[in-house]
């Protein structure tokens, strides 16, 4: 696996999104080495930091086997940073991961913690109201991460994938149960076994406290 493109974004307005009228989704490679630290690649914006962001989704990624295959769905050329993301990878398909997977890229270690969920922002980006529902149903989530070992990148570093040694939830399984969650107590108990984002881990919390009463 490699590193194919390293994006980084600015603040920009866009129509139709979130009520600021500005993003951080406009993501375009870069070419020189970049830094990683424990909140994300400096230099990169973060405008939305109630649903993104913040050190357990500090980095945002999405595969290259993956816009091979919007690149059919849409029958049009797609390129790095479309998705918002920060590191395009090739050689993996983001539904093949698991919470707590690490990824290795260069100096840089990323633990794998959510799938990204669509929103307005993103269907705004791709000028098709009914995107955030292709993208569900695509199942091509991509994944959020925290950043375990600090450090700097550069484009075609070398990628290696290690797996979560213990049990832990699939992303794709995480992406599913966002839509249709099963809220039995074995399975929230389950999920807070893994090293899930922050903002996963509280919903998981108050719905194992809803579940269990008083």
């Amino acid at each position: 696996m490699q590193l194919i493109s390293i994006n980084i974004g600015q603040k920009r307005a866009i129509e139709k999104a979130q009520k600021s009228g500005f993003t951080g989704i406009y993501k375009l490679p870069v070419n020189t080495p970049v830094q990683v630290t424990e909140n994300g690649l400096v230099g990169d914006v973060i405008h939305d930091a109630k649903n993104h962001g913040g050190p357990d989704q500090a980095v945002y990624i999405y595969c290259q086997n993956d816009y091979h295959w919007w690149t059919n769905e849409l029958g049009q050329q797609l390129f790095s940073g479309t998705f918002g993301e920060n590191l395009t990878i090739s050689g993996l398909e983001s539904a093949s991961c698991s919470i707590g997977d690490r990824l290795h890229v260069g100096e840089v270690i990323l633990e794998v913690t959510a799938p990204r969920i669509p929103c307005s922002t993103l269907a705004a980006r791709m000028g098709d109201p009914g995107f955030v529902k292709r993208f569900r149903a695509a199942e091509r989530p991509g994944l959020y991460c925290r950043v375990i070992r600090t450090g700097w990148i550069r484009k075609a570093d070398e990628v290696s994938l290690e797996r979560y040694p213990r049990e832990t939830v699939s992303i794709l399984e995480m992406f599913r149960d966002y839509y249709e969650p099963e809220r039995s107590e074995a399975k929230l108990r389950r999920y807070l076994a893994a090293p899930l984002a922050i903002r996963a881990r509280q919903d998981k919390e108050e719905q194992l406290l809803m579940l269990l009463g008083p």
